[in-house]
């Protein structure tokens, strides 16, 4: 089995100058916990509700002029949309990765994240079953 069977599709991206208030919101809107950021044709970096509270609020006082580029991971890990499940989970593992964007021919076509392979290849594990849930009201 290839990730692209398991991937979610049309990642959210944003620029590097995107306002960090921006990103909030469209991970808000969106209901995600990461956004890319780069464009359709290249990527350099991802970033997530964590690094807007770590590297954002934890270490700002003011991010009214903070932007995605300030708090992204920029030591990007992507795989190929071709690359087999089980060679992603264990570059993951290595890596401690929750996320890893997929990529095809260079483009981000999808992000595959803990949540997916849980709900995937082990439903019925913890991760799996609160994975595949339905969030609580008001989350």
């Amino acid at each position: 089995m290839n990730i692209r069977e398991l991937m979610t599709r049309n990642p959210i991206t944003c620029s590097a100058d995107t306002k960090l208030t921006d990103v909030a919101k469209l991970m808000r809107d969106e209901d995600i916990g990461d956004v890319l950021v780069g464009d359709e044709q290249s990527l350099c970096g991802i970033v997530t509700d964590r690094d807007i509270v770590v590297r954002g609020l934890a270490e700002r006082d003011d991010l009214s002029a903070a932007v995605a580029g300030d708090v992204c991971s920029d030591d990007l890990c992507t795989v190929d949309v071709d690359d087999d499940v089980r060679d992603v989970v264990q570059t993951m593992e290595q890596r401690a990765l929750r996320r890893v964007p997929v990529l095809d021919n260079g483009s981000p076509v999808g992000i595959v994240s803990l949540g997916d392979l849980a709900t995937a290849l082990d439903r019925e594990s913890a991760l799996g079953k609160i994975s595949a849930a339905s969030p609580s009201p008001g989350q």
